[in-house]
């Protein structure tokens, strides 16, 4: 058993250091009181990236909401962050209520910046090059047709129209198009139909067991997806309003 004079000597040993660090942190400026178009505008980006969205620190800058925009729902702003990947470790604010709402949850509170900061628009590391945009084409591509198996890192584009698979579809891979999306084979990749705004766009997948499936920016992940009774079965995917409908073929 250690001695008084042990635990004396241990105590004084320092067990820690503070320093000073430039870590990179992603600030989100608020610039509506609006949770619901953050949501589905959160959700957008997490597509276009989602390695981006993955555990990124965040701070919340509230700082540059009007005065009189209402009070925030810090907790459930908070929360659609959380859901899109992004974990708030502090906000930024100068209106009282926003402050009080901080220190009811225990949240560290920022003063506002004088720093310039630069917009961050989120890719992936192997985004493809941005074409340049062309005026629209009024004559409709014919349908892309894919006969081998898409393996994990491709990514096929249908152009203006639609794309068949007759094929598997392996994990990490990606299918896009401005049309209909069509898979006669196993779909464990991603899927984006509609990907222009499309909202008539469809997806048929003989055997659904898919990590992401969309149409016109809405979308489900596979936690969402394996809960559905039609999981593994082949399905046509539809969009109403908000609401992807899955129905069995």
């Amino acid at each position: 058993m250690p001695t008084m004079s042990q635990i004396e000597s241990q105590d004084q040993d320092p067990v820690f250091q503070l320093k000073g660090s430039m870590l990179a942190i992603t600030v989100l400026e608020l610039a509506r009181n609006n949770l619901d178009a953050l949501d589905r505008q959160l959700a957008a980006k997490v597509v276009q990236a989602p390695n981006f969205f993955s555990n990124t620190p965040l701070v919340l800058a509230l700082d540059k909401l009007p005065a009189d925009d209402g009070a925030v729902d810090l907790p459930g702003l908070m929360r659609v962050c959380r859901q899109h990947g992004l974990r708030t470790l502090a906000i930024r604010a100068n209106r009282i209520e926003d402050i009080a709402a901080a220190i009811a949850i225990d949240l560290p509170v920022l003063p506002p910046s004088g720093a310039r900061e630069r917009p961050v628009d989120p890719v992936e590391t192997e985004a493809p090059k941005k074409i340049p945009e062309k005026p629209p084409e009024p004559v409709i591509r014919p349908t892309r047709v894919i006969t081998a198996p898409v393996r994990g890192g491709q990514q096929i584009y249908a152009q203006g129209g639609d794309l068949v698979v007759i094929a598997a579809v392996s994990p990490g891979a990606e299918l896009l198009a401005d049309g209909n999306i069509h898979v006669y084979g196993p779909m464990r990749g991603r899927a984006l139909a509609g990907i222009k705004g499309d909202t008539t766009a469809r997806i048929f997948c003989q055997q659904m067991v898919a990590e992401l499936i969309s149409i016109a920016g809405q979308y489900k992940v596979s936690e969402d997806l394996r809960r559905d009774p039609a999981w593994g079965s082949g399905v046509q995917i539809s969009l109403t309003g908000d609401v992807l409908n899955i129905t069995r073929l």
